[in-house]
């Protein structure tokens, strides 16, 4: 079974959908730092010029540590060193979300990574050879999410045409560019619910446990 009309490509976002949630690491630093809690947030949500600086470094425009200097002025602190890895660094694997693309993998389902990053060594290659036949990540192609052109590109990569892939990501704009090129998208908020989708629109079972 292949849902209601045939799919047989699976793309997914890493951060917030492979791991736990990108807001609450951000959240996590600021405490650290010494910061209100939604001060990274609101500093995307609210500041183009630091959603601007963001962009840059995910399509590799310019280095990290030009970044970092940035970032750490903007959010009025002393110490750049480590920043952007110290922001991540309460990230951690969803496990029933890498079981779910383990598993639609070993069903048939081909599979892969599109990732707005500016680097592949904050990735466990192991892992990502593991679950996916290709990885398109923002730095190393020169486009983000979401620009039509990385969906596109990441349908290209996996084989499989846009129509045919469901695409899974926990912000709201990038499904809705992933919906441009005609694909199928999830947006993800709550694991069970998440992999009940997955099941259904790709035929296949995650096992138990």
């Amino acid at each position: 079974m292949r849902g209601d009309r045939e799919r047989s490509g699976l793309l997914v976002d890493f951060g917030g959908v492979l791991t736990t949630s990108v807001w609450g690491s951000f959240a996590d630093f600021c405490r650290e730092k010494g910061l209100a809690e939604d001060a990274v947030l609101r500093m995307f949500r609210e500041d183009p010029a630091a959603l601007a600086d963001l962009r840059q470094l995910e399509t590799g425009r310019i280095e990290e540590e030009e970044f970092e200097r940035r970032f750490a002025e903007r959010l009025g602190l002393e110490d750049a060193a480590d920043l952007i890895d110290s922001m991540f660094r309460g990230m951690k694997p969803c496990e029933p979300m890498v079981a779910a693309v383990r598993a639609a993998r070993a069903s048939g389902v081909h599979t892969g990574l599109v990732s707005n990053s500016w680097s592949t060594s904050h990735y466990d290659r192991a892992m990502l050879a593991e679950l996916f036949d290709a990885a398109v990540i923002s730095a190393e192609v020169g486009l983000h999410k979401p620009q039509p052109e990385i969906y596109l590109l990441a349908s290209q990569r996996l084989g499989v045409e846009p129509e045919g892939c469901v695409f899974v990501d926990d912000l709201r704009e990038n499904c809705a560019g992933a919906e441009g090129v005609g694909m199928t998208a999830i947006l993800h908020r709550h694991v069970a619910a998440t992999v009940g989708q997955l099941e259904q629109l790709l035929g296949f079972t995650v096992p138990a446990g």
